[in-house]
């Protein structure tokens, strides 16, 4: 059985993607190039020199995986990466576990959209079970609900609980709040049919990984904004929650080198927002509710998990909101892995900072279930 961290490492994974082209992969794992794609074209900007080698930031028990690929030049994303970018995240997906059983189900979709497909296990009609609604990454324009089966799986066999993963509408085909009304149309729908999928209502958390986790973020606030359904937790890992990052904020040059870049990152924010982020500087704002580091009042949001690598493109931004979550009263766990890289934990899942910082996250979900038993 071929592991994640090996579909990522030849490059049908959606991290691998992002940061190898498809003619590297194509000589060095078979992959056959996409007729007529065209390429990426090097960005403008002149890279800063870095005084040390990135990957001495990385730490020992990370390295393998990002030796194995070529330490490529900056390149400016563009709309002609997305099939590219799209048929790499495919390879995510894991084999399904034997049990308990996955079952897709459509529901409603939000006012003038189409249906919203979920997928859920563990859901056991009359009973009271803690739930999780998954939300997957791929930098807002790419990955999908059915990708995401077996992490769902693990969910509900680790804790007992009901899990629902949402597949929301992508960017740019549909821009913010397209997808924040999907996936808030799955939470008001777990809500609504508590009994019927046997949830505790007072026991409902929210997860997400890259863009997942902004997902995540946002949904977040929007959940405590309209006071439907409460949440005892979110579960953010290495989120994007500031579209200034990469653009208007530099970082260092060792922090965002590998996987996911700045300039991924302005590629995704503009495909989000529907303008170039670097463009929504001064008195020009984003969408209301659509970047969680630009919203000035957080409290009263739910309790937080927020984790990420110190040379993610991410760290500094989920720290601050982490920082600024406590200002407010909002209880806020925050780990930050030494010398971890964007999706570190998926690259190298026994490392054992990797081991710590999931068994970190799940513990955190399994105190918030307790807590309201």
């Amino acid at each position: 059985m071929t592991s994640r961290r090996e579909l990522i490492r030849q490059g049908i994974g959606l991290m691998a993607a992002t940061a190898v082209p498809r003619s590297f992969l194509a000589k060095s794992v078979g992959a056959q190039p996409v007729v007529g794609q065209a390429q990426p074209v090097a960005s403008p900007a002149k890279p800063v020199a870095s005084p040390l080698d990135p990957m001495q930031h990385v730490n020992p028990q990370f390295r393998a995986p990002l030796q194995s690929m070529p330490d490529l030049p900056s390149m400016e994303w563009t709309a002609a990466m997305l099939p590219q970018f799209r048929e790499g995240a495919k390879g995510l997906a894991r084999p399904l576990l034997p049990a308990p059983a996955v079952v897709k189900r459509m529901i409603p979709g939000p006012k003038g959209a189409p249906e919203v497909p979920l997928y859920i296990t563990g859901a056991t009609a009359g009973a009271s079970k803690p739930a999780v609604l998954h939300i997957h990454g791929g930098g807002f324009i790419a990955g999908s609900a059915a990708d995401s089966r077996r992490d769902i799986q693990e969910l509900a066999a680790k804790h007992d609980c009901v899990a629902i993963t949402v597949d929301y509408r992508l960017a740019p085909e549909t821009p913010f709040p397209g997808s924040l009304e999907d996936n808030y149309t799955a939470l008001l729908w777990m809500y609504a049919n508590a009994a019927e999928l046997g949830i505790d209502r007072s026991r409902i958390a929210i997860k997400g990984e890259s863009a997942g986790g902004t997902h995540a973020a946002t949904l977040a606030i929007a959940a405590r904004d309209r006071g439907e359904v409460p949440l005892c937790l979110q579960v953010l890992l290495y989120p994007a929650l500031d579209d200034r990052t990469g653009s208007t904020m530099p970082v260092p040059p060792y922090i965002g080198h590998y996987i996911w870049t700045a300039a991924a990152n302005r590629f995704a924010w503009t495909s989000l927002l529907g303008k170039p982020a670097e463009a929504i500087v001064g008195s020009t704002q984003p969408p209301a509710g659509s970047v969680p580091a630009r919203i000035e009042n957080l409290a009263g949001l739910p309790p937080a998990l927020i984790g990420v690598g110190s040379v993610d493109l991410f760290a500094n931004e989920d720290v601050e909101y982490g920082r600024r979550l406590l200002q407010v009263g909002v209880s806020t766990e925050l780990h930050l892995v030494p010398g971890g890289f964007h999706g570190f934990d998926l690259f190298v899942p026994q490392a054992p900072l990797s081991v710590a910082f999931t068994e970190a996250w799940n513990a955190a979900l399994g105190r918030a279930f307790a807590a309201r038993t």
